[in-house]
């Protein structure tokens, strides 16, 4: 019985290993040159078995093992080549079959659905803004911005339903090392793949920050070949400005890079009228300050697809900005008799140098996907600047300079983990640590009798900042019929310890601040489809906003002879409830209401000593913030030929604090439009505009508000060439408002240059497929058949 088994075993074995069998061959094109990563796919003709793929090796070979008998049929795909499909055949021992593929003799257009607009798309965490295939001829993220339905760009940066703190991430990357307003600028637009407006982050996200995030996704290179653009453009602001950009990337076989180098020196003015009383005196201030800094940018990155599933990376940038530029004040007091003036300027020498660098591995297939990345940013940020009277004053005045000097370096580690088990569920994992070390140290001087400048210890001081961060959370997608669910929570350990440096009582002082925070950060949002076009969600998230770390210092710098800003080392972060229900129709956004609380929140406080007439802004927590909006969102296409949105921000904001006696709450309208509209010849016409009663930015009450911004695009030689001429600033009355110190009141107004004026020319050159295909050659410029999945 024993010999039995063993050999009916032994027969089984071997009958299965004899009915496996292998089926290879090679890839050829007409002139008799292998195909390389063609896509080669064995479909079992009798059976419900899954397909099975490969692709072909660099020497156009390919191999399927294990197979078992059956009757097949192969088919061999690859862009630039008809489809080739072999006969069927029954497969009964090892088989070769060798294919010729013939060249499509057809032009290759890609046909791909183009759109005058972006496609918008409103769910219950996040807008997005798709701009892949639009064909709007946008020229920065400044532009782009301007597009996206409540997001509100003015001369005070970006607010979003009324609010501000707005955070802007690149492809979830930090970007609050670099200057906002030269990101806005010079970003191009035609790197930009979409954009989300997160307002309810999910706890994938850094739990920092109040107000909403900005993720903006770049374009990644899958286009085959050799291409790239350059970009020149010139404008008036205030005096000439212009700019230029080159860059270039490939795709061949598994390397994909990309590199770019830009320049750019625009020019802008920032005015600040200020008219306020001190006892019975009047202090008329009038300050004009020019900008044109001189921006240098270089970034690149590399990735390389090992296989179908599995790729490196890295990526890096190095940013530069020069400014030096003179701010000059004029200062008129007046009292019952008499009146003084005190003229005076601020000159400003500063350098802003930093590097990032970011390398990274991922794994991505068709239920699991895992991203583990580094991110190095070294930043240095030093400024000189020397306040100082000009004749004519009738007013003493000591001058005074300021050297301050910024080292910042953040390490972050990061590791993500997707798996999706259905289409109706999805579970999220990740973790993150960060290590940030920043050195800010401020010397302060004061001229002597014989015109130089001695060292002022008294008012110079240190500051030291040692900050680790470690985050982990999970999150789960679900879809029931008609409900769909998000929900996560995420876990936040964090030490940063402030350490300050300076002269007290004669000694040198060294003080230390720990803030230990250990919080639970929770997020969820539900979601229901009423009907075929109606949705509703309901979204709720938990956010911390950190003090920035120069608001830790107690550093006092003036910003002119009466006034100076000075840090608070006692800040302590804020922490926001967030709620928000959404409306759709289509996708598209159509009604919202929001609502967010928050306990400390961080706010400018600007205050006045009757004593010296001084003013001073300092950083400090208040208990009670609240803010509601209501938001109506309509689609312009029913206007013929006009693509757009317009829509209704109704705002209300209040602030309460016993301890700084604040008590401020004001509810404001926006109104605002985008539009686009075809006009002959093809020309592109598209406008941005908003018109708002008011708003309460923090201490000051401003008035109403208007802003106008439109330009013209066109596309010349088969749309290598797009042409763009901006008007920006047309309508820009500025920021008007009122101050109530509690012991008086200001009158302030701040306005930015206008009628800003820019010809931007954008030419894209080299191969690419989808376009006309060439004869292969040695440089086989389409050897890539990576999955889409990648």
């Amino acid at each position: 019985m024993k010999l039995l088994t063993t050999t009916l075993l032994l027969f089984f074995i071997i009958t299965t290993t004899f009915s496996q069998h292998s089926i290879s061959g090679k890839v050829i094109d007409q002139n008799n040159t292998t195909v390389p990563f063609a896509n080669v796919i064995l479909k079992e003709k009798k059976g419900n078995k899954t397909p099975k793929g490969t692709v072909t090796d660099e020497n156009g070979n390919y191999k399927f093992e294990n197979i078992s008998s059956n009757t097949y049929q192969i088919e061999i795909s690859v862009l630039g080549f008809k489809i080739e499909k072999s006969k069927e055949f029954k497969l009964d021992s090892n088989k070769t079959l060798n294919f010729t593929l013939k060249e499509e003799s057809q032009t290759l257009n890609e046909v791909v659905i183009k759109s005058k607009r972006p496609v918008i798309k409103q769910t219950a965490e996040k807008l997005i803004v798709d701009l892949e295939k639009t064909e709007m001829v946008n020229s920065s993220l400044q532009d782009v911005m301007r597009k996206v339905p409540g997001v509100l760009v003015t001369n005070n940066g970006i607010t979003i339903a009324g609010k501000s703190g707005v955070r802007i991430l690149i492809n979830g990357k930090t970007t609050e090392y670099m200057d906002v307003d030269t990101l806005l600028r010079d970003f191009p637009a035609d790197n930009i793949s979409k954009v989300e407006v997160v307002e309810q982050p999910g706890a994938e996200y850094d739990a920092s920050g109040s107000g909403a995030i900005i993720n903006i996704i770049l374009k990644k290179n899958v286009s085959l070949g050799t291409h790239g653009s350059v970009m020149g453009w010139i404008g008036e602001d205030e005096g000439f400005e212009y700019g230029t950009r080159a860059s270039i990337a490939s795709y061949k076989n598994k390397l994909n890079w990309q590199t770019s180098i830009s320049h750019s020196q625009p020019t802008w003015r920032d005015d600040l009228f200020l008219v306020r009383t001190v006892g019975n005196e009047t202090y008329d201030q009038a300050t004009k300050e020019p900008y044109n800094p001189n921006r240098f940018t270089v970034s690149g990155s590399l990735d390389y697809y090992i296989n179908d599933k599995n790729s490196i990376g890295i990526g890096g940038r190095w940013n530069n900005r020069k400014s030096d530029r003179i701010a000059s004040s004029k200062t008129i007091i007046s009292r019952t008799n008499t009146t003084d003036i005190l003229f005076s300027e601020n000159s400003f020498d500063r350098d802003r140098v930093d590097f990032n660098i970011n390398p990274y591995y991922e794994y991505k297939s068709d239920t699991d996907k895992l991203l583990i990345d580094f991110n190095y940013i070294d930043y240095k940020n030093d400024n000189t600047n020397t306040l100082s009277d000009v004749a004519g004053s009738t007013i003493p005045f000591q001058d005074r300079r300021y050297l301050q000097d910024g080292k910042y370096t953040i390490k972050t580690y990061r590791i993500d983990y997707n798996k999706t088990f259905s289409d109706n569920f999805k579970l999220s994992i990740g973790s993150k640590y960060a290590m940030v070390n920043t050195d800010s140290d401020l010397k302060s001087f004061l001229e002597n009798n014989t015109g130089t400048f001695d060292f002022d210890q008294t008012n110079s001081s240190q500051f030291l900042v040692n900050e680790n961060i470690f985050a982990i959370y999970s999150k789960i997608n679900a879809n029931y019929g008609k409900w769909s669910f998000s929900g996560g929570l995420r876990f936040e350990d964090s030490n940063t310890d402030g350490t300050s440096v300076f002269l007290k009582n004669g000694q040198m002082v060294t003080e230390l601040k720990k803030r230990p925070i250990s919080k639970l950060f929770p997020s969820a949002s539900i979601s229901r489809k009423i009907t075929e076009e109606i949705g509703s969600s309901l979204s709720y998230s938990y956010r911390i906003r950190r003090p920035s770390y120069n608001s830790l210092n107690s550093f006092a710098t003036y910003l002119d002879p009466f006034s100076a800003g000075e840090g608070n080392p006692a800040l302590k972060p804020a922490f926001t409830n967030n709620y928000q229900f959404n409306l759709t129709y289509k996708g598209q956004p159509f009604f919202t209401v929001g609502y967010s609380k928050t306990n400390d929140v961080i706010f400018d406080l600007i205050k006045q000593d009757n004593s010296n007439a001084q003013i001073r802004q300092q950083a400090v927590n208040v208990e009670n913030f609240t803010n509601w909006n209501f938001r109506l969102f309509g689609p312009l296409n029913f206007i013929k030929g006009v693509e757009g949105y317009t829509g209704f921000i109704v705002n209300k904001n209040s602030y309460n604090s016993i301890i700084h006696g604040v008590d401020l709450s004001k509810w404001n309208l926006f109104w605002f439009i985008q539009a686009s509209y075809k006009l002959p010849w093809d020309v592109n016409f598209e406008m941005s505009g908003n018109y708002g009663t008011g708003a309460l930015q923090g201490q000051i009450d401003v008035d109403w508000l208007a802003g106008l911004d439109f330009s013209l695009g066109k596309k010349f030689l088969d749309d290598k060439l797009k042409v763009n001429l901006g008007f920006n600033k047309m309508l820009n009355r500025g920021f008007n408002g009122t101050i109530d110190y509690g012991n008086g009141t200001a009158k302030v107004e701040s306005n930015g240059s206008r009628q800003n004026i820019q010809l931007r020319l954008t030419y894209s050159f080299g191969s690419k497929f989808g376009k006309k295909k060439s004869k292969r050659n040695s440089s086989r410029d389409e050897e890539n058949r990576i999955q889409d999945n990648n």
